[in-house]
């Protein structure tokens, strides 16, 4: 009788689990239920770490959904084959923004809070808002807009696997006080540290008109700057050295409430603007020279009508809306009347991820997924 083979040495099972399908979390979801030996190995710290430095570019896994239409599933998934994950009710929390493996949400109702939710762990954490916005909110005659972003706060993390970790949240707020004396607004921001478990730091910043914060995320250039775009298009930047708020607009900007703008990185890593022009759009990238001001400067230009579906763009006045962009992935959503695409800026590949083509905002989840044991 022929002597068994030798055991499978687990760096072996390892090696073959790390080059399943990234972009189709339930292939490695399903490897993992095979047996107790690989549940372990995709469960193991560092699994996630050496996904990243195989495969480099974490895919998109779905997005959520920032509006307050209840219909609409709060997590939408994206991927190569039917996956979800289990993210809260969204009858109860908006949600705001999702960074180094955290999405953030704000409470709807009356008892105001944030809720600080990990897609791939299912871990949640609740931070209560800044007295001042609290008291506001509850007390003041006043409108009130807020927004607010997440990021981690490891000293020189690689946002490989942040979960668990520290992490931070800018909240931003504008007031506007309606006594109909036309005295402006104020946008005020607080920083809230986890190692702390208090908020600090705050900053503000008067202008004409009010600032809503209902149709986009924000975007983390680098580890010092913050920006997030208001509806009526204007750009507000927080400076994490300085504690600095600046508003400014985005290039050729008409208008109040032009809405053919949206912000994301540009390729080198800075501050990125893409303007609608259908049926193209048109990238920006934001220079800032020591000693001048600011300039806008023309990147490049993608042919929507050389990528999208017939039928896509059909009516060409408003037909093409850029929803969102996923940092680390380096795509953005598109929403037409044929459903919503992802392009990925580098190669240019489309991909429709969605039937429905009346969302207004989109914060995408950008992580490799890990089952949980």
């Amino acid at each position: 009788m022929a002597a068994a083979p030798p055991p499978i040495p687990d760096e072996i099972f390892e090696e073959i689990l790390l080059r399943l399908p990234p972009d189709d979390p339930a292939c490695l979801l399903r490897a993992s239920l095979v047996c107790k030996a690989w549940g372990c190995a995709v469960s193991a710290p560092g699994f996630r770490r050496r996904l990243h430095e195989l495969h480099r570019t974490p895919p998109v896994l779905g997005f959520l959904h920032g509006c307050d239409d209840d219909r609409i599933p709060h997590f939408t998934p994206t991927t190569a084959s039917s996956f979800s994950l289990a993210a809260p009710d969204s009858r109860s929390w908006r949600a705001l923004d999702c960074r180094h493996g955290r999405a953030l949400f704000l409470s709807k109702g009356d008892a105001q809070e944030l809720l600080l939710w990990e897609p791939t762990t299912g871990a949640q954490q609740r931070v209560p808002v800044p007295v001042a916005y609290d008291v506001i909110y509850r007390y003041e005659e006043a409108t009130l807009a807020a927004t607010a972003a997440v990021f981690c706060a490891a000293d020189g993390c690689d946002h490989r696997d942040c979960s668990g970790g520290p992490f931070g949240v800018l909240f931003v707020f504008c007031v506007d006080e309606d006594d109909g004396d036309d005295q402006g607004c104020v946008t005020l921001t607080r920083l809230y540290s986890s190692e702390t478990g208090t908020w600090d730091e705050q900053s503000w910043i008067f202008h004409d008109l009010p600032m809503c914060f209902t149709f986009y995320s924000s975007v983390l250039v680098g580890r010092s700057l913050l920006y997030f775009m208001s509806d009526d298009g204007c750009i507000l930047e927080y400076d994490f050295a300085g504690h600095g708020l600046t508003v400014f607009d985005p290039p050729n900007y008409e208008s109040m409430y032009d809405g053919r703008y949206n912000i994301m990185l540009a390729e080198d890593g800075g501050l990125g603007v893409s303007q609608e022009m259908n049926p193209h759009l048109k990238l920006w990238t934001r220079e800032v020279i020591e000693g001048a001001d600011a300039r806008w400067v023309m990147s490049r230009v993608i042919y929507l009508e050389n990528l999208l579906p017939d039928g896509a763009l059909i009516e060409a006045a408003s037909s093409v809306d850029v929803l969102g962009f996923a940092e680390g992935a380096n795509v953005i959503f598109v929403t037409t009347v044929a459903g919503v695409f992802t392009i990925e800026l580098q190669s240019e590949r489309v991909r429709r991820v969605c039937d429905d083509h009346g969302l207004c905002n989109l914060i995408p989840v950008v992580s490799f997924y890990t089952p949980v044991p």
